[in-house]
């Protein structure tokens, strides 16, 4: 026992962390207010709470935070841990007498405590006086008498006293993901923390354990998959195992059924799997909850409080016992309705018996997949189809099911090395290959992002199938219809849709006819043709048959996709939301990631950036193994870091590691990233790279000739060619841009056209016509809710205007003020003659103004750099303020606002160089703004600028 005082203050909160383990708890104690007041003098009667909670709880944990009271009252502290050598409680305080005044006393571990301490602790509780406040601790599941934590008889209290019970829980779901942020950072998916709860019951020592084993491991993201290979934590192993053996051997076999099982089950089940017999069974069942070995985890159901104590157990059983408490486990979840398939399975195959196995995979992946669950299909026909025992017949069975599972889940690199490896089985049926080669074709152009094997794949699936099957001949045929992919040009699509619709008519199938109608409808979409939201309408949402209706689930988000591209922004949103709900209800999680991938997109162009890069990242980690489905998130979360002024992240995101090169995204994507890495290399004054990225971007879009999807290249492809010195390709570019969109329904394409040929008229120096030409773009973005463009359209308008040459002296006929769609009679930046105003100058106010209103918005947006560029601009057009004293405004030690411009700028990943471009100013000077920006600051580098700006 060590008695001491502290005058220490109290610890803000009840959440800290430990000196050991790094546990941070909530422990939602509130009886703090309650200690303080019984160690305050005089101010009432002593105070009990007594602490329960399982092992690994957070127990020590509480009492080493509520240690901190004893100074806020010039408490003595008195703590003991119970069992411990030499801990042996006194009955009063060192040299004699009775304990007196404000004590604090700690007791821990009293489930550990033998004859000797209860009874010094029950006489110190039954003799407690005012000014004691004490807290005891205990596991309850390890209390000798249930209930009486002291033991009997019941304990008697002082008359005044208060006693209360406190109960610590397991964590929640909110309660491990923070945990898990707190150790693994942006690494932690939602699905691992979910995992982590799942796998550790919330007991908050497993949690911390299980997380020290993942902080270590390499990688970007951690997984499920991570959780569920970082073991059993030693801690929990050695509990378990540990009251295991205290059990008489006779009775271990009750707790081996459940770890076998490894889920709650009921006592009859238990018993069963054992094979102890009922009698015997029932008595090892009490022995092993009077021995905390098992728990009843709900009424008649027992088990393990921690779900990852099963295979602790489970490992140190012998295996041929093993085996057949595994077989005794399968037959009695047979019993079950409805059967647990899975499970039986599970245990089917750790008995040995295969063809029982087999079986049973079989009726859990047709369950699995009739309700929608395809990635646990997918897993179970993996690991069968994966064995080399699986006999020909019973492997042409099962690939059909696992290959419809797998294009409409999500990516598994081993479903695609299983089916390649099946399709060149020569024993195998030429339809059940067909089929399989179909279905392997699709993973591999939609989930795995290898468009050109998957290409082929389809191609040949369509050959082999035509005359065996028309209906699956159809839907190979109707995938090659599909226009995304990069490749082939439109007319090669057009030609494959054509044969999908004959060999539909041929079949007479319904999904056959489905899936043509989705092809016909994405088609029409993706090119703005006029009858393309009839055909949308016309898709079978509502059809009886559940097939039928994941395509047009598929069919709606194709459709929401290309409106988006198009810039029907609101149609957009409610396809989405109506091809989510769809996909969600009839079972097709491919298609619901891929409209998470648009809806980001919509909320880039429509302006709707808060939240946005998380947005972005969390979907990249969600889909860390999926590069293809996340390259929506990958784009959206570069052009976000580039328009921030991260030059650096913004590239990293674009092409860097675990990024799809462009050229081969779906292609209206691609042209979106090379349209971003064009800009990019233009800010950085790397005319060649951008000329480059520009040309190569371009020819893959006249390739395709899907002219719309260069609506997000076109403007900086333009500039990139002529300022590189090749206007008459820039000429080129805006004259087929125009044609390939000439009546077509492509609003968004129509107002890219006309800031084209804004950027064209400006850098051949026809300035006027470049302000008119932006001004109708402007013009066109505020009309489709598109703010970012409208406000760099604005800005170029307003830029071409201040470049506008002087024409007739003042008051001559024709003049007229430099506002946009109008002559200008003298440069918008010259003042009025005298200082008296005029036309002139207040043309030049009116493009102020406009520059002002464009800064405001990149602001509002979060756009850094952009505000920064156009702030620079206007300084040069607004007038000294009148009135100022000579020299240099004198700013102290805070930052002035072209310091704390620039430092903005450095801290989002800028080199000197680069502000200075941005801002109009040499490298000296900015350098000299960032030392003193950091001087003033105290800030210890660039970086940590960020958090004084």
């Amino acid at each position: 026992m060590r008695v001491r005082a502290r005058a220490a203050g109290v610890r803000g909160g009840p959440e800290t962390e430990s000196e050991g383990g790094g546990m941070t708890t909530t422990h939602g104690f509130d009886r703090q207010p309650l200690l303080r007041r019984a160690l305050a003098a005089g101010a009432g009667g002593p105070v009990l709470v007594w602490v329960e909670g399982t092992a690994g709880a957070g127990k020590s944990h509480l009492l080493r935070e509520l240690g901190a009271l004893a100074g806020t009252a010039d408490a003595a502290l008195v703590e003991w841990r119970c069992g411990a050598p030499g801990a042996r409680p006194e009955e009063g305080p060192p040299g004699g007498g009775r304990w007196e005044g404000p004590v604090l006393l700690l007791v821990d571990d009293l489930h550990r405590a033998d004859e000797d301490e209860r009874g010094r602790l029950r006489r110190l509780l039954e003799g407690a006086w005012p000014g004691l406040a004490a807290v005891v601790s205990y596991r309850p599941e390890e209390l000798s008498h249930p209930g009486l934590p002291l033991g009997p008889p019941a304990a008697r209290y002082p008359a005044g006293s208060t006693v209360l019970r406190h109960r610590l829980v397991a964590w929640d779901e909110e309660r491990v993901r923070r945990a898990a942020e707190e150790a693994l950072g942006g690494r932690c998916t939602p699905e691992a923390a979910g995992r982590l709860l799942e796998r550790s019951g919330g007991v908050p020592q497993v949690v911390v354990d299980l997380l020290a084993v993942l902080r270590e491991r390499p990688g970007e993201a951690c997984t499920a998959g991570d959780v569920d290979s970082a073991g059993v934590p030693v801690r929990l192993a050695e509990l378990v195992l540990g009251r295991t053996s205290a059990l008489p051997a006779a009775r271990r076999p009750i707790v081996w059924a459940a770890a076998v099982l490894g889920e709650p089950a009921g006592r009859d089940e238990l018993v069963a799997v054992s094979g102890l017999g009922p009698g015997p069974g029932r008595s090892a069942l009490l022995a092993a909850l009077s021995g905390a070995a098992l728990a009843e985890l709900d009424e008649g159901s027992y088990g393990f409080p921690v779900p990852l104590a099963a295979p602790a157990v489970r490992g140190a059983v012998p295996g041929p016992l093993r085996q057949e408490l595994h077989r005794r486990a399968a037959d009695v979840l047979t019993g079950r309705q409805p059967v647990p398939w899975a499970a039986v399975a599970r245990h089917r195959r750790a008995a040995g018996q295969v063809g029982g196995w087999l079986r049973a995979v079989e009726r859990a992946a047709l369950a699995a997949a009739d309700a929608g669950r395809h990635q646990e299909a997918i897993g179970l026909l993996e690991q069968a189809l994966a064995a080399a025992l699986v006999p020909p017949r019973t492997r042409a069975r099962l690939a059909p099911l696992l290959a419809r599972s797998a294009v409409l889940a999500l990516r598994s690199d081993q479903t695609v090395e299983v089916l390649t490896q099946i399709v060149r089985d020569p024993s195998l049926p030429a339809t059940v290959r067909g089929e399989l080669r179909l279905d392997l074709g699709l993973m591999l152009c939609n989930q795995v992002g290898r468009v050109a094997a998957g290409w082929q794949e389809l191609e040949t699936a369509a050959a082999e199938l035509r005359d065996l099957r028309p209906d699956l001949a159809a839907r190979a045929m109707s995938a090659l219809a599909m226009p995304y992919w990069p490749g082939p040009a439109i007319d090669v699509h057009r030609g494959w849709l054509r044969k999908a619709v004959a060999a539909t008519a041929d079949s007479g199938d319904a999904a056959a006819l489905a899936t043509a109608a989705v092809a016909r409808a994405s088609l029409a979409m993706s090119c703005g043709d006029r009858d393309a939201w009839e055909l949308v309408a016309a898709l079978p949402t509502g059809s009886p048959d559940p097939v039928c209706r994941r395509h047009a689930a598929r069919g709606l988000c194709n459709a929401a996709d290309a409106a988006v591209w198009l810039g029907f922004y609101a149609r957009a949103r409610d396809l989405l939301a109506e091809g989510l709900d769809l996909s969600a209800t009839s079972g097709a999680p491919y298609s619901e990631h891929t409209a998470l991938g648009t809806s980001l997109l919509l909320a880039w162009w429509t302006g709707r950036w808060a939240g946005l890069a998380e947005r972005c990242e969390r979907l990249v980690t969600t889909t860390a193994d999926m590069p293809f489905i996340a390259s929506d998130a990958r784009v959206v979360r570069g052009l976000l870091a580039f328009a921030e002024g991260d030059w650096g992240a913004a590239f990293s995101w674009l092409s860097g590691q675990g990024a799809i090169e462009p050229r081969s995204m779906p292609t209206a994507l691609a042209a979106t990233a090379s349209g971003a890495l064009v800009r990019l290399a233009l800010a950085r004054q790397d005319l060649a790279a951008a000329a480059e990225q520009a040309r190569r971007a371009w020819a893959d879009v006249a390739g395709k000739g899907v002219w719309v999807w260069a609506a997000e290249l076109a403007p900086w492809a333009v500039e990139a060619t002529a300022r590189a010195g090749d206007l008459p390709a820039a000429r080129a570019m805006v004259r087929d841009f125009a044609q390939g969109i000439e009546d077509r329904d492509v609003p968004a394409a129509r107002a890219s056209l006309t800031w084209s040929r804004a950027v064209l008229a400006e850098l051949e120096d026809r300035q006027q016509e470049a302000a008119d030409l932006y001004e109708e773009a402007a013009a066109a973005y505020r009309t489709l809710s598109r703010p970012y463009a409208r406000a760099l359209t604005a800005e170029g308008a307003a830029r071409c205007l201040l470049a506008v040459p002087a024409g007739p002296p003042d008051g001559a006929e024709g003049a007229a003020a430099p506002t946009p769609g109008t002559s200008s009679d003298q440069p918008a930046g010259a003042p009025a003659a005298d200082g008296a105003g005029g036309p002139a100058a207040d043309a030049t106010a009116r493009v102020v103004a406009a520059l002002d209103s464009c800064t405001r918005e990149f602001g509002d947006l979060g756009a850094v750099w952009d505000a920064a560029r156009v702030r620079a601009l206007l300084r040069t057009q607004q007038p000294a303020r009148k009135g100022r004293p000579p020299g240099r405004p004198s700013h102290a030690d805070e930052l002035s606002p072209r310091e704390g411009e620039v430092a903005q700028l450095a801290a989002s990943g800028l080199t000197n160089r680069e502000i200075a471009t941005t801002l109009h100013l040499s490298s000296r000077t900015v350098e000299q703004h960032v030392a003193r920006a950091m001087r003033k600051t105290g800030a210890l580098s660039r970086h940590d600028l960020a958090r004084y700006t």
